[in-house]
């Protein structure tokens, strides 16, 4: 979305289309990268959808995301722009057994229309609803893109917080002919910060600076306990690459690969005859986060 910000304009031909799908109050970095896209004039934004995080906290963690959905387009005074939508309330109970949602009838409408500008479809969490899409209508294939920041350190894989929420969508997926580009584990968790830094270059700018430094401060403060995780002064910003992405795809940053499956142990399995996906092995750090300090400041001084 345009922004008289900016002393820039991004050409229309050039803008794409953009669905966000975010686990937003599982814990505190999705909300810089809503927040981020909402920032960009590169984005046409057709909706956010609510994302489920499993049961481990509670049995209704996608209405969490949609009400932390609903409160970011708030404080940056949006609610009225972007509309929000519910999906899934929780994983697929199998292969064959999606759950339907408000995102995943979302996503079909969007990648059926006739436009001619790319549609992206960004997942922060599980991949539930992109997989409820795909088998409600399969002819959004060659229609859109997901990228997903998700799965284990690649290609060995293992333990991931986003893939455990629903192994079965995510084998869907990477069976299916779906554009798929995969931000593993070991790339995304690259995107570190200091929480001085976020105090230094968020929080001074308006509402929403202030809200999201304070939120993630609250969340570390509350996992103080964890001896593992958070670590106390550093966080990983680590659902923010598919903003950057959908800005610059880094040509030279991901290898072309047929898509693996995934077992209950998350582990990665190869050697199928499925379709190539992009794997990223890097992302721009330096530019991710500048471009979003920047848009920060540009807007909220």
């Amino acid at each position: 979305m345009q922004s008289s910000k900016y002393n820039y304009t991004v050409p229309q031909p050039k803008t794409v289309r953009v669905i966000i799908n975010t686990d937003a109050k599982c814990e505190a970095d999705d909300q810089y990268a809503i927040v981020h896209a909402l920032l960009t004039p590169k984005f046409d934004i057709k909706g956010i959808i609510g994302a489920h995080f499993g049961t481990h906290r509670n049995d209704h963690s996608m209405q969490e995301s949609y009400d932390e959905v609903v409160k970011v387009l708030e404080l940056m005074d949006l609610q009225d722009e972007v509309e929000v939508y519910k999906g899934a309330t929780k994983a697929f109970a199998s292969e064959t057994e999606p759950e339907m949602s408000e995102g995943a009838e979302l996503i079909v409408r969007e990648a059926m229309k006739d436009d001619p500008r790319p549609l992206y479809v960004t997942f922060q969490g599980p991949i539930t609803d992109m997989a409820a899409a795909y088998m409600a209508n399969p002819e959004i294939v060659g229609r859109c893109t997901a990228i997903w920041i998700g799965g284990g350190s690649w290609p060995e894989g293992g333990w991931e917080f986003n893939m455990s929420n629903d192994v079965h969508a995510a084998n869907v997926i990477f069976k299916s002919g779906l554009d798929l580009w995969l931000v593993p584990r070991n790339t995304y968790s690259t995107m570190r910060v200091g929480l001085a830094e976020l105090q230094a270059k968020v929080e001074p700018y308006g509402e929403i600076g202030a809200y999201l430094f304070r939120q993630l401060v609250e969340f570390n403060e509350h996992m103080g306990e964890n001896l593992r995780w958070p670590l106390g002064e550093s966080w990983c910003l680590g659902d923010s690459p598919t903003v950057g992405l959908m800005m610059d795809s880094e040509e030279f940053s991901y290898d072309q690969v047929p898509a693996p499956l995934v077992g209950q142990d998350l582990r990665f399995t190869h050697r199928q005859p499925n379709r190539p996906i992009r794997v990223y092995h890097r992302v721009d750090v330096r530019f991710i986060l500048e471009d979003f300090f920047c848009k920060m400041q540009l807007n909220y001084s």
